[in-house]
């Protein structure tokens, strides 16, 4: 007897025979079966989990623009909090200013110079290359896949300053 199941594991093919398993019948509708497989690209356990309240749901609903924006606002959002910096700095010059590699405070000083410059680098470029473009423009984003590394990319930033 040959027994194999599809990518969601809802339906069971033995032989010449394919029944819905009881996971089947849960995913009835196509959305339903469409936002479970945009859920396993993205886990919501894997996410910070007031992270996940603000992003998750946006990712669900195919949102992958507004949900990689809404990543990277909450990345320059506890950046700035945590660096205890104002409502004026934001940015790129937000994380310049939080992690310059001579007074900054979330420069990490147990790290070589070069390597708290690289870290200001990663910071610094991910809002400029993730947050700031939609900030001014509409951006096309229409690949699940690629939204969820992003977005798991901004949660390891936000991990990275604890």
């Amino acid at each position: 007897m040959v027994t194999s199941r599809n990518n969601v594991g809802a339906v069971t093919v033995q032989h010449d025979w394919e029944y819905v398993t009881k996971k089947g019948f849960k995913y009835r509708q196509k959305a339903d079966l469409d936002t479970y497989r945009k859920g396993v690209l993205l886990p919501r356990e894997a996410l910070d989990k007031n992270f996940a309240e603000k992003v998750y749901h946006l990712f669900l609903r195919g949102d992958y623009d507004t949900s990689v924006f809404q990543a990277f606002k909450e990345v320059e959002i506890r950046v700035r909090k945590k660096a205890k910096l104002t409502n004026c700095d934001y940015g790129v010059d937000l994380m310049r200013k939080a992690f310059n590699v001579e007074n900054g405070k979330l420069s990490k000083k147990s790290l070589a110079k070069s390597e708290r410059q690289a870290m200001s680098d990663l910071f610094a470029g991910s809002i400029g290359l993730f947050k700031n473009p939609s900030s001014h423009r509409d951006i096309k984003l229409d690949d699940p896949s690629e939204a969820a590394e992003i977005i798991l990319f901004a949660n390891y930033l936000l991990r990275l300053i604890g």
